[in-house]
């Protein structure tokens, strides 16, 4: 497998120095944030962010996010012009040497926190959801929040390009069902999946999150069998997922190692997002570290289940808590996180070296 750091470029605090020092740290995943959603990633400006990283004794293989235009996923007569740049754009990343793309098709909100500052008992602050907090909640509200970076709804990830026009795009979702969202997707996988095909990108969608209707807005990438209706609907090798363990382990119902194991046997997982939560109650959670002790996910279980079916792609620690007084942005301080990749590489040596001293027996 290849241990993978995510980086936010020139406007992350952490330098890929330090995240070069993480043992066992290989392949940083980034992107070009400046680009507009929809327009063309430049080939040069991929090339320089590709020559900082490798400057820095690390592999620049994996981009999270090329983002969806909103037009595409409400089926919008526009969308053919942003699908055409979306594969402009896996054209150039491709002739840098990038083979993985992450994508995900939430529509409006990418994924949705109520804290960003969870106090935890160990004095350590994390991000968390409450259902609660969000069924009150107006959602222009919400935009508000976000628009003053206050009362922790500074959403790492978000576009604050889209907030203008939130009233009118939620107007547009009114008539767009669950059904009507996959259509979408499915027109957005035929057209980009020939190129993926030809420049060898893996397109790896990533699940919502949390996996259930936000605001009563569909989304589609909830459940094993959402999943597996996504790589059928394009058959390629080519058409694949991101498969993250928080995101959809967040819903008690989806038996995450069951998950992982049987995309991983199908070679549908392109890139592994392997993080840990607490449910505390249906619709209520936070994130921990990485151990899975006092947490909810087995990550014993989901690394066990990626070694034992041959997985060789990128994996990543995900959110992380903010420990010993770090400050940053939430989620993705470097501390946590870099613990988070050495005990997935820890449980990842384990495992290989019992089935190799089980081969030699």
């Amino acid at each position: 497998m290849l241990m993978s750091f995510r980086w936010y470029g020139s406007i992350d605090y952490i330098p890929l120095s330090h995240i070069k020092q993480i043992p066992g740290m290989r392949n940083v995943v980034s992107a070009l944030y400046s680009i507009p959603v929809g327009e063309v990633w430049p080939y040069e400006d991929i090339v320089e962010i590709k020559k900082q990283i490798e400057e820095a004794g690390l592999l620049f293989k994996t981009v999270e996010s090329v983002n969806v235009h909103e037009d595409i996923k409400l089926g919008l007569p526009t969308r053919d012009r942003y699908i055409e740049n979306y594969c402009i754009t896996l054209k150039n990343l491709a002739k840098a040497g990038v083979n993985v793309v992450c994508y995900n098709f939430m529509p409006v909100f990418d994924w949705i926190r109520t804290d960003l500052a969870k106090v935890l008992p160990d004095g350590s602050t994390a991000m968390s959801y409450d259902e609660k907090i969000i069924r009150d909640l107006d959602p222009y509200v919400l935009v508000a929040k976000m628009e003053e970076g206050s009362n922790g709804f500074e959403m790492p990830g978000w576009e604050k390009e889209r907030f203008s026009e939130i009233k009118r795009l939620f107007e547009l979702y009114k008539d767009i069902d669950e059904e009507k969202l996959f259509a979408n997707l499915k027109y957005f996988l035929e057209g980009i999946i020939p190129t993926a095909e030809e420049c060898g990108i893996k397109m790896a969608i990533h699940p919502d999150d949390p996996p259930w209707s936000i605001f009563g807005l569909p989304r589609i990438v909830i459940s094993r069998e959402n999943l597996e209706r996504i790589v059928k609907v394009v058959a390629s090798p080519c058409n694949g997922l991101a498969l993250c363990s928080g995101s959809l382990g967040s819903n008690a119902r989806n038996d995450i190692v069951e998950i992982f194991r049987y995309f991983a046997k199908m070679g549908k997982i392109h890139f592994a997002h392997v993080r840990n939560i607490k449910i505390e109650e249906p619709g209520v959670f936070h994130e921990t570290a990485h151990k899975s002790d006092d947490s909810s996910l087995d990550m014993f279980g989901i690394m066990k289940a990626l070694h034992e079916t041959g997985y060789d792609g990128p994996i990543r620690p995900d959110h992380g808590r903010m420990i010993w007084g770090e400050q940053g942005r939430p989620g993705y301080g470097l501390y946590d996180r870099a613990l988070g990749a050495v005990y997935l590489s820890g449980l990842w040596d384990a495992i290989e070296r019992y089935s190799q001293e089980g081969k030699n027996k």
